[in-house]
């Protein structure tokens, strides 16, 4: 049975708790909660934060096991069969929990949207986050070079290699990121997440690189 939490019902409280009155039977019920601990409705999603949304600490080391049996548990509550009887204006709730859920999982599941989401709540907005320019020279640079490297090569055993050095950066990048918000360093967090989503762009063009020299 997957473990999930704040749903609704007896003990979805806690110290800072913020309640908010239910629509359906206006009574109080935590904002984070899923359903109303009176009337059991479901509620509508609320500002809460990817994290909390999904019962996780707020944190760039997940549980990755954890964090999809939370994910499930919470899509099975939120099925739309448990809600084919409601009133249209219940079934549209749900509905949208179930999107925000969706989002929170599709950002919490990938390190590098996981990484700017949680610079976004330390108050970094990153440049990973939008098409913005970068004011990185060494970045830029390097970027530069595997490019040129990567319009170089003339085989699939050339970019493969390339590639191969992009995914053990990509992979050091990981534990720098980590090590990073250990020590609420933001600066090199959010360089670190910069690089990543270079490397990863990289490796989609050499795919596609690769791709069309083998065809």
């Amino acid at each position: 049975m997957a473990v999930v939490q704040n749903i609704g019902g007896a003990g979805a409280g806690g110290a800072g708790a913020e309640f908010v009155p239910c629509w359906s039977c206006k009574g109080p019920v935590d904002s984070r909660a899923l359903f109303c601990h009176t009337c059991g409705a479901v509620q509508a999603p609320g500002s809460t934060d990817h994290f909390a949304r999904l019962g996780m600490e707020r944190s760039f080391d997940l549980d990755d096991e954890r964090l999809e049996k939370q994910y499930l548990g919470f899509q099975r509550v939120l099925h739309p069969d448990r809600f084919a009887g409601k009133p249209a204006k219940e079934r549209a709730i749900a509905e949208s929990q179930a999107v925000a859920l969706n989002e929170a999982y599709e950002t919490l599941n990938d390190p590098l949207k996981r990484a700017t989401y949680l610079l976004r709540l330390k108050g970094v907005l990153s440049e990973a986050a939008a098409d913005k320019t970068i004011n990185d020279p060494a970045l830029l640079m390097e970027a530069m070079e595997k490019r040129e490297a990567l319009a170089e090569a003339e085989s699939a055993d050339a970019i493969e290699e390339l590639m191969v050095g992009a995914a053990a950066g990509a992979i050091q990048l990981l534990s720098d990121i980590s090590l990073a918000f250990a020590a609420d360093n933001l600066v090199a967090a959010n360089r670190a997440v910069l690089r990543l989503k270079y490397l990863r762009k990289f490796l989609e063009e050499a795919r596609l690189r690769r791709a069309a020299l083998e065809s």
